[in-house]
């Protein structure tokens, strides 16, 4: 019996995780409250959806270093990475994007706590976690890592991402739209800021990495 419980548990929590990326994708503004009546964890959201989903641009990237190569495209040849230097660039990447989640929501909780009730660092965080869910889906292209259309492919899911973050602030945070406009902007920009990091970063170590660090790659 106790067993059925947990099982039961367990598919619906993986229901609720599909559920709210659907949700946020299609009906932001009834997904945001929705999170909202749920008071979920940190924890719980790095174990049902920051672990799961920053999974996918890292696979897909390791897929398409090592069975196609990263390219320009036209006449520029693409280049392939090992399935040994893949992974190790692939755990750095992995790092780095839950990382950034991390870092996204403590600067929406220092630039929050000029308002009269700031939003709590749990809720920062959780908020950064889902507003970057278009981010992790975006990287879908690093299946056929053509760098114009990793490029384009993180524009969209950039903004995406700030559509939710401009859109959540009332729902999940509470704080109006006029108070929050200088929380999302900076947030925003930080955003950016660190999507240019992590592009930079992707594209020294899967396709520079072992020229570029040598040190790092020969085991």
């Amino acid at each position: 019996m106790r067993q059925d419980v947990d099982n039961h548990r367990q598919e619906d929590e993986g229901e609720t995780m599909l559920t709210h990326v659907w949700g946020l994708l299609t009906h932001p503004k009834v997904e945001w409250k929705e999170i909202d009546r749920e008071h979920e964890s940190v924890r719980h959201l790095y174990a049902h959806h920051v672990l799961i989903l920053a999974a996918i641009p890292v696979v897909c990237a390791f897929i398409g270093t090592t069975q196609v190569g990263w390219g320009f495209g036209g006449d520029h040849p693409f280049i392939k990475l090992d399935l040994f230097s893949a992974l190790l660039a692939g755990i750095a990447f992995y790092v780095a994007i839950l990382a950034a989640v991390v870092a996204v929501g403590h600067v929406i909780r220092t630039m929050a706590k000029r308002f009269r009730k700031p939003p709590s660092s749990r809720r920062c965080v959780i908020f950064a976690g889902y507003i970057a869910t278009p981010m992790f889906l975006s990287g879908i292209a690093a299946v056929y890592p053509l760098v114009w259309l990793c490029l384009l492919a993180g524009i969209i899911g950039l903004c995406l991402s700030a559509y939710l973050l401009y859109l959540g602030i009332p729902y999940f945070l509470g704080i109006s739209s006029e108070e929050g406009f200088i929380v999302s902007s900076t947030t925003l920009a930080v955003g950016v800021l660190i999507l240019e990091a992590l592009l930079s970063v992707t594209v020294i170590l899967w396709g520079y990495g072992e020229v570029l660090l040598p040190w790092l790659f020969r085991f």
